[in-house]
């Protein structure tokens, strides 16, 4: 092993850099402070940090190295940095939210997840770009600037949104791990076009409290990293009851470690028809079947069933009650005809007002219909199986906002209140694509376990890192 965080790989995983620590070959000082400095080297070009905080990170970091000279680590997190999206509060700094709409107020408390990662020991260095109000899925942003796909550095490409910056910042190897949110597919998006893991919980695993809510029946946050097993070590570390977010309560622990190495042999995974399938690239969907190919050999077995209905279905509805709930939360910021929101998310958001209460509620009962009868088409399968994106990232000049192609397979997990994992497929043409692996609500550890299977199947990663990241 290395004597130094400069001697271990700038995409050293959680799990690495947390033996490293154990073991004493490395400390905390040593890896945050790298992380500041490859923040400090690659950011300027990539535009994945909104803020970064040296002096109370390294802070913490001693703290951490101090704590293991006393041999007390707060657990294998303890002194390991992350980034977190730019919707969470962190007390004494302002929240953006991609936006200028906001009046930049300190928040006067860090958001529940965020004390429970210090709880655990890990070290926040900065704040990541979102979408404005987290209200897109290409990822784009022209009034902070969007964070760039590190896979391409000849053409600027999409990074998936809305947790944009946290899917730059972990492929490009400045941080090993960030903290995303997802209302129809935040967390997936960005993960697919960026080729890392990311982990769409359960609403109601991690509290919210201290999140700026875009559409509270979806909203969900989970982490961005480059291995499954970072994504459960996380998830241990987040979930549970939180005071200020009341859908947590009562919610049973769910344990993501425990069996997450144990296999799918046995293991019954459904997968859409052709005509679901058909929206997506030749290219995506020969990686999609090469990754059920694998799943084969590991034991599982595929069926192939058309779902219920057309994914644009879910899409339409989905995306019908997120803009609802939006106007809601966000409809000041936008009724004024000199608004300072970007026109596209202004349109999003004025759209929601169009839905009037009558028309929410037939919104909800529709989503209970549609919800029992995705569930029958369940019975007897233990996860169902898609691509995470259709497509892989796409030029930045070659976008329409108007389109929403990202969420055709995403937004249905959100509608339907379930989780999903999302890991790396492979590269086509040099360019990340994504498995989404959805499963039932609560059962987050069970898309964790599948994941897990192919990445050991694939030789322990499934992350291709980017080129000409390597240095500092």
């Amino acid at each position: 092993m290395a004597n130094n965080a400069r001697d271990l790989s700038a995409f050293a995983t959680l799990a690495e850099l947390s033996a490293a620590l154990e073991e004493g070959s490395t400390t905390s000082a040593a890896i945050v402070l790298r992380a500041l400095d490859r923040i400090e080297a690659h950011d300027p070009a990539l535009n994945s940090f909104v803020m970064t905080f040296p002096e109370a990170a390294l802070a913490a970091a001693e703290a951490a190295d101090q704590r293991r000279r006393q041999g007390k680590p707060k657990g294998r997190l303890d002194g390991i940095p992350f980034a977190a999206k730019d919707l969470l509060d962190v007390e004494a700094y302002p929240t953006f939210a991609g936006s200028k709409a906001l009046a930049g107020k300190p928040a006067t408390a860090t958001a529940s997840v965020l004390r429970r990662l210090a709880d655990a020991g890990m070290v926040l260095v900065g704040k990541v770009q979102t979408v404005e109000f987290a209200f897109g899925s290409w990822g784009t942003n022209p009034v902070a600037g969007t964070p760039l796909n590190p896979h391409d550095r000849a053409v600027p490409r999409a990074p998936g949104g809305s947790s944009s910056g946290s899917g730059v910042a972990v492929a490009a190897g400045l941080v090993p791990m960030a903290l995303g949110t997802d209302t129809t597919g935040s967390v997936r998006n960005p993960s697919a076009m960026c080729g890392v893991v990311g982990l769409k919980t359960t609403a109601g695993l991690v509290g919210r409290d201290g999140l700026l809510p875009l559409a509270t029946t979806f909203d969900s946050v989970g982490p961005l990293a480059r291995s499954v097993e970072d994504a459960a070590l996380v998830l241990a570390a987040i979930e549970g009851e939180d005071a200020g977010d009341p859908a947590t309560y009562g919610v049973m622990p769910i344990r993501p470690l425990e069996g997450l190495d144990r296999g799918v042999a046995g293991m019954r995974f459904r997968v859409p028809g052709p005509a679901d399938l058909a929206v997506v690239s030749p290219g995506v969907l020969e990686r999609f079947r090469a990754a059920l190919a694998d799943f084969e050999a590991l034991g599982a077995s595929i069926e192939e069933l058309p779902m219920p209905e057309p994914p644009e279905a879910y899409m339409v509805h989905a995306g019908d009650i997120m803009g609802a709930e939006a106007w809601h939360h966000l409809g000041r910021y936008v009724e004024a005809p000199d608004s300072v929101v970007a026109p596209a998310i202004r349109a999003r958001i004025l759209k929601g007002r169009e839905i009037d209460g009558a028309r929410y509620q037939e919104l909800i009962g529709k989503r209970r219909v549609r919800q029992v009868a995705f569930m029958r088409y369940m019975e007897g399968a233990d996860a169902f199986l898609t691509p995470t994106s259709p497509i892989t990232a796409p030029p930045l000049a070659e976008i329409d906002e108007t389109k929403t192609p990202l969420g055709t397979f995403t937004r249905l997990v959100n509608l339907m209140d379930m989780a999903a994992l999302s890991v790396p497929a492979g590269l086509v043409d040099g360019l990340p694509s994504g498995l989404q692996i959805v499963v039932r609500r609560f059962q987050d550890p069970l898309a964790l376990r599948i994941g897990r299977a192919l990445e050991v199947k694939r030789g322990g990663s499934l992350f291709d890192r980017p080129e000409g990241y390597a240095e500092p």
